[in-house]
């Protein structure tokens, strides 16, 4: 009861996990690699960020313009300048194959499986999240930090979960910052410290039966979750008070770049995963273009528009920001969403809004120490569909996976003690290896 009461504190459940993340350790595992998921909730526009079509009619290109980039010959939307001069330190993909994706939940981008489809399949929220599968499979950079982090969520419906794993892999929910490390009410850390030793002294009552050296085990990796705790070392990390003002000024004060900010650092205090929902509400998401007329999503110009110059500064600051601190060449940063958006204006009765387009779709990679300053793939002339080099969900994670040294044969189990590859039909993006 004691070991419950204590391993529920924040929400944390980590002995187990730092446990595995102790045996990743010992079999080599790199000791700072991170991702960093700039989750674009409810599904970007390809056409209208990436992959734009200047020569196509009005209906398809739509209201924006195009602007050359750093890399010669390539072209994105106007509203992304600050990317646009940094593409060298940037890969696009245009031809992400993301069939069978859906949101609300979104969780087939975000577990690389086409069976995580909910809505469709009553056993699809158990497929974990990569951040899940890297939690178990490798843990935490630093036995203080939960190893999967999400920032900003709207919605739990927004991210995927630890599924068949068991809720001790569900990303730490970093929502509710100041309240993340509240004890309850009448317990102090004096008392906390005091329930430890005496768990510890029950503890040691069984430990001496213990021929197998489990107990001693255990209770070295209860007392780490202890410190995430107690340590400081999580809470100095969730603390955007700590940074330098010019840092901070740097970032600016929109809460999604506020979010980035606080990613970076708890990369660089140890968290190996964490993804932020860039959402401002609980419904499918901002990016969710689906036209004016349909709240809360709002259409290409002024729904999508708004969005861009703010995602513009926040992954360009991020990725500098990395590379000043030393962390870029270990941490990939990812943008991407759900799916892409239809080729033509104006579907649902709207005159400026697309709808969920799953059969192409783009994103972004900085970091990871990757070759970066290329485009991969490309759709067709209106950008409907995947016209060469397809990159499947599978090769996203395997590509993840590869990044951390994580075996791409290993497997978890599901419910029926069956095992489940962690990447089907997949393998790392060549071009980035």
């Amino acid at each position: 009861m004691l070991k419950a009461g204590l391993a529920g504190l924040a929400g944390l459940s980590l002995p187990m996990l730092l446990r595995l993340r102790s045996q990743a350790a010992s079999t080599g595992a790199p000791s700072r690699k991170a991702v960093i998921l700039l989750w674009m909730t409810g599904g970007p526009s390809h056409i209208d960020t990436w992959d734009v079509k200047p020569e196509m009619p009005s209906e398809v290109r739509g209201p924006f313009a195009d602007i050359r980039t750093r890399l010669p010959g390539v072209h994105i939307c106007e509203y992304l300048p600050k990317q646009a001069a940094t593409l060298d330190k940037f890969t696009l993909i245009r031809s992400v194959d993301c069939r069978e994706s859906n949101h609300e939940p979104n969780m087939v981008m975000q577990s690389a499986n086409l069976a995580a489809e909910p809505r469709i399949n009553p056993k699809g929220h158990l497929y974990p999240a990569i951040g899940s599968l890297v939690a178990k499979l490798r843990g935490p950079n630093h036995s203080a930090m939960p190893p999967y982090v999400v920032l900003n969520l709207k919605d739990k419906s927004h991210v995927a979960w630890g599924g068949y794993l068991g809720n001790r892999f569900d990303p730490f929910n970093g929502h509710n910052v100041d309240r993340l490390f509240q004890l309850p009410a009448g317990l102090t850390m004096d008392r906390l410290r005091e329930r430890r030793t005496l768990s510890q002294q029950m503890d040691r009552l069984r430990a001496d039966l213990d021929a197998s050296g489990r107990m001693e085990a255990l209770d070295r990796f209860s007392q780490q979750a202890f410190d995430v705790v107690a340590g400081g070392r999580a809470q100095t990390a969730f603390d955007l008070s700590r940074e330098p003002a010019k840092i901070v000024e740097r970032y600016g004060q929109h809460d999604w770049c506020k979010q980035a900010l606080l990613a970076r650092r708890l990369v660089e205090a140890g968290v190996s995963f964490v993804t932020i929902d860039l959402s401002n509400h609980s419904a499918s998401g901002t990016w969710d273009t689906h036209g004016d007329n349909i709240p809360p999503y709002g259409g290409i110009w002024n729904g999508l528009r708004p969005l861009l110059p703010v995602f513009d500064h926040l992954i360009t600051t991020l990725v500098s920001d990395l590379d000043d601190h030393g962390l870029l060449d270990d941490t990939l940063v990812i943008a991407m969403g759900e799916f892409g958006r239809t080729p033509k204006l104006g579907t649902q009765d709207s005159t400026d809004g697309r709808d969920h387009w799953p059969y192409v779709m783009s994103m972004c990679m900085a970091g990871g120490g990757f070759r970066h300053g290329q485009v991969i793939g490309a759709s067709s002339r209106d950008g409907g569909e995947i016209a060469e080099r397809p990159v499947t969900p599978g090769d996203i994670a395997a590509t993840i996976y590869h990044h951390f040294g994580i075996p791409l044969d290993s497997t978890y189990l599901d419910h029926q003690g069956r095992p489940v590859f962690i990447v089907e039909n997949g393998a790392p993006i060549r071009e980035l290896i």
